[in-house]
């Protein structure tokens, strides 16, 4: 089973922008101003912008224009999370919250350009360790 995440942007430039330099995706497709296609390693992240075309974007039956935001979020491990907070902050990226420390992780949440958010997480246990895992390389 493949799995993929849709996040709802204002702007999809300036969000393919974010993703790409700031968390390591790859654009696989950006035909337009309303749909973007990335990906980090498995992850498939779509990004569409709220319009009347025919896609993810488009209002739901009664009218109601989608809009980004809320608290579901997809999560990124990083190697050592002291220091991409650091580079982060030094980019002027928003933070929802401080480092916490949860149930086998250290964790913050940070927000992209239009307000999702996002998770980066490093593990504090073996249990918790998704490269490990996976085999995956992380930041």
């Amino acid at each position: 089973m493949q799995v993929q995440f849709r996040y709802i942007v204002n702007d999809v430039d300036a969000a393919v922008i974010f993703y790409t330099e700031e968390l390591g995706f790859k654009v696989d497709m950006h035909p337009n101003q309303f749909f973007a296609m990335l990906s980090l390693d498995t992850l498939r992240l779509i990004l569409s912008k709220p319009n009347s075309l025919p896609g993810g974007g488009q209002n739901m039956l009664d009218g109601t224009q989608q809009s980004p935001g809320g608290w579901n979020r997809f999560a990124i491990e990083v190697n050592d999370l002291l220091e991409m907070v650091g580079r982060l902050k030094t980019k002027g990226i928003h933070f929802r919250n401080n480092i916490v420390t949860g149930v086998g992780v250290k964790q913050i949440i940070i927000e992209d350009p239009s307000g999702n958010p996002i998770e980066l997480f490093e593990p504090i246990i073996p249990e918790a360790n998704l490269s490990k895992q996976a085999g995956d390389k992380i930041f």
